[in-house]
């Protein structure tokens, strides 16, 4: 079995990654990080922190502030980051602020520095190993003493060179390591975080990381750290933004057509034919619309790709419930309770559909999926046609199957139907 490359490196004259550009992409690049001493020798700090303070008050720069207030339980500021409270403030600043800041546990960070200065951007030609493209910033972070981000994950690849001072780095070469982020901070910082690996960087040391690498890295007293970053646009971006560049192409005229249409049973439904032609408006997507008997694998997420009929029938049945909606529906104050609904059903009451809330559904194996104002639930076919079917119904209509009992309460809740009173049609129960 191969040996597994090095984990950290020494850099020399000729290599500024410690090795040559092609065996650091062949072996690192988006694989493994690495550590690389002496990237930089003699690395000398473009920026002074004063003036990195100074951008930060620019109102076109990008900044920010972070404060972590540490928890007196005597942990280390590395894998115990959970047990502190942190703050997150967003620049332009005054120069008022940095005076109000306290003297430890702190961290300035400014974006797209090479934009603003030209020393700064002199770092970039010794990365001309990637394409330029590729290359989105130099973010420069400053900060005092023990300051720290957390622990965290980046989606980019980053190349994070010591300039002043020190810091040190852990990071956790874990596949299995949580990935779940904290609830109680702005800043997406992990739950848990367990290094594997542990370094103190000096001035010019650099640290090359691959996306999803969990990482923390603090400030052993005053330093600045300057991360080169390699942002590449989500799945999700790049479809969004092709999807714009077609629909420009496509004029007005062209729209969703049924000439072959057969009587509609009035009851709302969806059927296969119907998402057949929305598969044929759209010739770009490679989507099978499958039928509503098939099983279909991975319909809440992953790639719209052709096995994925489910994923092309649950967005079509959300968008044309939400399609030229004009006005939404207004939550009730107070949620139905118990007494109340069961009482209604003991009274025969009536229930109105909410006239802007759109309505639709569709087969789902021997039950139904049921849309309503672009949200989905899951019930029988016999109640999926009784809400579609005309602006009232009678809840003694209503199955007695426990999930339809469920929606129907959720949708009275969210305001798209309404309790009438059994003995005055028109009034809120």
């Amino acid at each position: 079995m191969p040996t597994p490359p090095a984990i950290e490196t020494r850099a020399d004259a000729r290599h500024l990654l410690g090795m040559p550009a092609a065996r650091f992409l062949r072996d690192y690049w988006q694989k493994r990080p690495l550590l690389i001493r002496g990237a930089f020798a003699g690395f000398r700090n473009p920026v002074a922190p004063e003036d990195l303070a100074g951008l930060a008050c620019e109102e076109l720069a990008l900044s920010r502030i972070v404060i972590e207030h540490r928890s007196h339980d005597g942990g280390r500021g590395g894998a115990r980051a959970g047990a502190s409270r942190w703050e997150l403030r967003n620049g332009p600043f005054a120069e008022a602020d940095f005076a109000e800041l306290p003297k430890t546990h702190w961290t300035l960070l400014v974006q797209d520095v090479d934009k603003w200065d030209a020393d700064v951007a002199a770092l970039l030609p010794h990365f001309a190993f990637l394409p330029s493209w590729r290359i989105d910033d130099v973010m420069i972070s400053y900060a005092e003493d023990g300051g720290s981000v957390g622990a965290h994950v980046d989606q980019y690849d980053v190349f994070l060179l010591q300039g002043l001072g020190r810091r040190r780095w852990q990071i956790s070469t874990d596949a299995s390591a949580s990935k779940e982020f904290r609830t109680d901070a702005e800043l997406k910082l992990l739950r848990e975080f367990v290094p594997t690996h542990e370094w103190v960087l000096e001035p010019g040391d650099m640290l090359y990381l691959p996306p999803g690498v969990p990482h923390h890295g603090v400030a052993l007293g005053a330093c600045m750290t300057y991360s080169i970053g390699m942002r590449a646009p989500s799945q999700a971006e790049l479809l969004v933004d092709f999807a714009e560049t077609l629909a420009e192409r496509i004029p007005d005229s062209s729209r969703l057509g049924d000439p072959d249409l057969a009587p509609s049973r009035g009851d709302g439904e969806i059927d296969d034919a119907a998402i057949a032609r929305v598969t044929a408006a759209m010739p770009w997507l490679l989507i099978d619309a499958g039928s509503k008997d098939e099983k279909h694998a991975g319909s809440d997420g992953g790639h719209p790709g052709k096995a994925d009929a489910s994923l092309l029938r649950t967005w079509f049945g959300r968008f044309i419930t939400r399609y030229r909606s004009a006005q939404s529906a207004a939550p009730n104050p107070r949620r139905l309770s118990d007494a109340a609904f069961a009482r209604a059903f003991e009274q025969g009451a009536r229930v109105r559909r909410n006239p802007w809330s759109r309505s639709a559904w569709m087969r789902e194996g021997r039950g139904a999926r049921l849309f309503v104002a672009g949200d989905a639930h899951a019930c029988s076919v016999g109640f999926a046609r009784l809400v579609c079917t005309g602006p009232e119904f009678a809840l003694a209509d209503v199955p007695k199957a426990a999930g339809d009992r469920d929606v129907l309460r959720a949708l009275i809740d969210a305001g798209h139907l309404a309790l009438l009173r059994s003995s005055r049609r028109g009034n809120r129960a």
